[in-house]
């Protein structure tokens, strides 16, 4: 059995972050394994979590991307 792609998501609104959730959670294929609501967790998460994927808001607090 092939492993799931885990990915974490950032976003600093919630319900941004919970239709980001139910659209990945269809796909068997696919594992969030953490959420971020600003950019310092984001990377904090990601340092901890080693996701494969992290999709994130390019403009959040604490830290953005831009």
């Amino acid at each position: 059995m092939i492993e799931p792609i885990r990915v974490v998501i950032a976003d600093d609104h919630t319900i941004v972050r919970q239709g980001i959730r139910s659209l990945l959670q269809a796909e068997p294929d696919i594992k969030v394994i953490g959420e971020a609501s600003d950019g310092r967790e984001a990377v904090q998460l990601t340092r901890e979590l080693k996701p494969d994927v992290v999709v994130m808001d390019l403009a959040m607090p604490e830290m953005d991307w831009l």
